[in-house]
């Protein structure tokens, strides 16, 4: 394994399911808590990192955004995202597409303006510095009204030449993808691409994952495993060219199972699946901790590492220039010998 371990670290990647605010690292988070003048209940990085314990994602989603309160100005958001660009670019990550949530902040009186500023500039700073593209999308909070996502959607209009996209995501319980049926639908003649969460194990999900392709007509899935429960719409993904973003690490929290022996049967099938980190500062592990799990649970070999990959690159929604070099690297290193 060591081998292979070796060559998944060695792999150029694309990352096209990562929350931003998920990579808020506990050292980041005291820090941007003092400069701010905030008190955290816990003492310590080692004893926050302890208190990261969750069932479901209910649970996950509790600390994830009362973690968030710490950012509150421009620079809090550009440290939050310089510090996730470093991170990825010592992993290889060549293109990242990172969604971050306005109304978390929003709806605790922190600007959309000083939000995506500091995101914006991180971005910049990331691909003259460190050669990492990227692309931002804006991802609303399905536990809130539908008519916030659509003030929301409005808001960003003004920055949509920073914002690639939308999306849907939070508790997918009793919010269904056809409760923004009309956002979306306004976000697509925006001009934005469209993608939606729909969450492992979760209650409805192929019913939600039928909405997302039938009536949403999204351009891709966030996670969406449970699709294998339906050959047809595991069929129409193949033939619509439609991926799927999938965490292994943040499965195994959430649900008790990577998901890895689903990964590989989809692949099999002819999915373009994609390996992502999510949320990685609460699951303990970046993208390429996430495809060494995968690697090792569904036993994948070096040709399936890079199809991953492959798969990453042709489903994003990066520049033509990009996505030429990324796969001139990946075949490069793809070579045996």
């Amino acid at each position: 394994m060591a081998e292979l371990d070796e060559f998944i670290s060695r792999l150029p990647k694309c990352e096209l399911h990562v929350h931003i605010e998920g990579t808020l690292e506990p050292e980041l988070k005291f820090a941007l808590a003092e400069r701010n003048g905030m008190r955290l209940p816990e003492s310590s990085v080692e004893e926050m990192r302890a208190s990261y314990t969750f069932d479901s994602l209910p649970t996950f989603l509790t600390r994830y955004y009362d973690g968030m309160r710490v950012l509150r100005t421009e620079p809090d958001f550009y440290d939050l995202a310089w510090a996730y660009f470093e991170k990825a670019a010592a992993q290889r990550v060549r293109h990242a597409e990172i969604f971050f949530d306005p109304q978390a902040h929003t709806s605790r009186g922190v600007s959309f303006h000083v939000v995506v500023r500091g995101l914006r500039r991180a971005a910049l700073d990331a691909e003259r510095r460190l050669g990492v593209s990227s692309a931002l999308i804006m991802c609303f909070l399905r536990d809130f009204q539908a008519e916030y996502a659509m003030a929301t959607l409005l808001e960003s209009l003004p920055y949509q030449q920073w914002i690639i996209g939308v999306g849907l995501d939070s508790d997918e319980h009793g919010n269904p993808p056809s409760k923004f049926a009309e956002v979306f639908a306004r976000a697509r003649q925006e001009g934005y691409l469209l993608t939606m969460h729909c969450d492992v194990d979760q209650q409805g999900s192929v019913e939600h994952i039928g909405q997302c392709l039938h009536d949403i007509q999204v351009n891709r899935i966030d996670h969406g495993t449970n699709v294998l429960e339906s050959p047809e719409l595991v069929a129409e993904l193949v033939r619509r060219g439609i991926g799927l973003t999938c965490c292994p690490i943040s499965n195994t929290w959430v649900s008790g199972d990577s998901k890895a022996g689903s990964i590989k049967s989809l692949m099999d099938q002819g999915v373009s699946v994609t390996i992502n980190s999510d949320d990685p500062a609460y699951f303990g592990g970046y993208v390429e901790e996430n495809l060494v799990l995968v690697a090792r649970e569904a036993g994948l070999s070096r040709a399936d590492l890079a199809t991953l990959q492959r798969n990453a690159i042709d489903i994003s929604w990066a520049p033509p220039v990009v996505k030429r070099n990324f796969r001139q690297e990946l075949e490069a290193v793809s070579q045996p010998g």
